[in-house]
């Protein structure tokens, strides 16, 4: 590698650092690296800003700006606190089961949603019944967090990964579906159980709140109806629109965009209003990101480091799986996994035909989903959904640090993809 490349990897390191560490804010760390990045040639403004494959990635930006506008304007028609008092009810008032409910609704929205979207939606939601509750909300956060990014594994649509995947690897929205769902219901059932464990005191039952909580009619807490119709309206078509990507050809990006500027431009609510939800750090930092982890796009490491793993297989399918696999979810737990991706896909695309194409090779192409959409779990900012729950967090003043997210991340990655090899072993090998 070039000493450019070299400078770069410790600049990337240094701000890696300080993020994990929080000693400056992650914003002020992310941008500081991008400066340096931009300063030492490591990327220029065509790359960092223009380039699909090592630049900002702008649709992921736009997805957040549009979803945040939407979520602030639903926000003030009462229907989050709705849905948090219909949780709790469900729930019985118990803390475990509230968490387990949560869960699997957020896996399932994530598996028809992206990732990112699902956690804009629920979050408020938590914020609200463990309030009502008097819970921790941390716990829940960071496992919605976690099983958004376990649910949209099992699709297409569910993470941007598998889009560049299928995109590579000529997959359908079934072939994912059949491959990887009913290994993402068994790491779900795993997930939970491991909630159970990790999260176990958070669980604290208190029965005079679950009364209050019973006591409750939530169809008190809707404030606006008419503007919660409109609201519902343009989010089911948002929804519909992402689903139906593949036959409509619109970004994810561009749906959010327009939905949010149709709901602004047809209801009473005020732009004021309508941006004040926007987690504006939050955009910042993945900006900054973004341009830190293109520059080891941009200046060949990413690349290096993927054309070594693949030239260690030497032909052997099993070996080559395997690799992909832990290789994918280290890596996507320390740099974003959509460059991984597009990196990772032109090398996967020539390992899949020497060792002849259609039939027991395709199992690379699950491995590096699985390796790339689990190993997300493992840092706090090995995923968007992780980074955006992190912001909510901190804006609602109740901070996830680095490594309190992060201690229960690793364990997580670890045992999710642990069980994801045997499963890729004894189906495909």
């Amino acid at each position: 590698m070039s000493v450019v490349a070299w400078v770069a990897v410790a600049a990337f390191l240094a701000a890696y650092t300080l993020i994990a560490t929080e000693k400056v804010h992650r914003v002020a760390a992310a941008l500081g690296g991008a400066g340096v990045m931009l300063l030492v040639h490591a990327t220029d403004a065509e790359a960092a800003f223009f380039s699909e494959r090592s630049g900002i990635d702008w649709n992921v930006i736009f997805l957040l700006l549009g979803m945040m506008v939407i979520v602030g304007v639903l926000k003030q028609t009462g229907v989050f606190e709705y849905l948090a008092i219909w949780a709790a009810k469900r729930a019985r008032g118990y803390p475990f089961r509230l968490m387990a409910l949560l869960i699997v609704i957020t896996a399932l929205a994530s598996a028809l949603l992206d990732n990112v979207t699902t956690v804009l939606l629920i979050a408020p939601v938590t914020f609200l019944v463990c309030e009502r509750l008097a819970l921790p909300v941390a716990p829940f956060l960071i496992a919605e967090a976690m099983a958004s990014n376990i649910g949209g594994t099992a699709t297409l649509v569910g993470d941007p990964p598998n889009i560049i995947i299928a995109s590579r690897g000529g997959l359908t929205f079934n072939d994912f579906l059949v491959h990887l769902a009913p290994l993402i219901v068994v790491l779900l059932l795993v997930f939970v159980g491991l909630c159970r464990i990790m999260f176990r005191r958070a669980f604290t039952y208190d029965p005079e709140r679950a009364a209050e909580i019973m006591a409750l009619n939530e169809r008190e807490a809707i404030s606006d109806r008419r503007l919660l119709w409109q609201s519902l309206a343009v989010l089911v078509v948002v929804l519909a629109a992402f689903v139906l990507h593949p036959v409509l050809h619109y970004a994810p990006s561009v749906v959010a965009l327009l939905g949010a500027g149709v709901l602004v431009a047809a209801t009473r609510v005020t732009t004021e209003d309508a941006l004040r939800e926007v987690e504006w750090p939050t955009l910042v930092f993945f900006a900054g990101l973004f341009v830190m982890v293109g520059a080891l796009v941009h200046t060949g490491v990413i690349g290096e480091i993927s054309k070594a793993a693949a030239s260690a297989t030497e032909g052997r399918l099993g070996f080559a799986a395997m690799l992909l696999l832990w290789a994918s979810a280290g890596l996507s737990a320390i740099v974003d996994n959509i460059p991984y991706v597009a990196t990772m896909s032109p090398i996967v695309t020539d390992l899949v035909h020497a060792n002849g194409g259609n039939g027991p090779a395709q199992v690379l192409w699950w491995a590096l989903a699985l390796g790339a959409d689990l190993g997300g779990n493992a840092t706090a900012v090995g995923a968007a959904a992780n980074v955006v729950v992190l912001g909510i967090a901190a804006r609602n003043r109740v901070p996830i640090s680095f490594w309190q997210f992060t201690r229960y991340g690793l364990v997580v990655t670890a045992v999710t993809v642990a069980i994801s090899a045997p499963y890729l072993w004894l189906r495909y090998l």
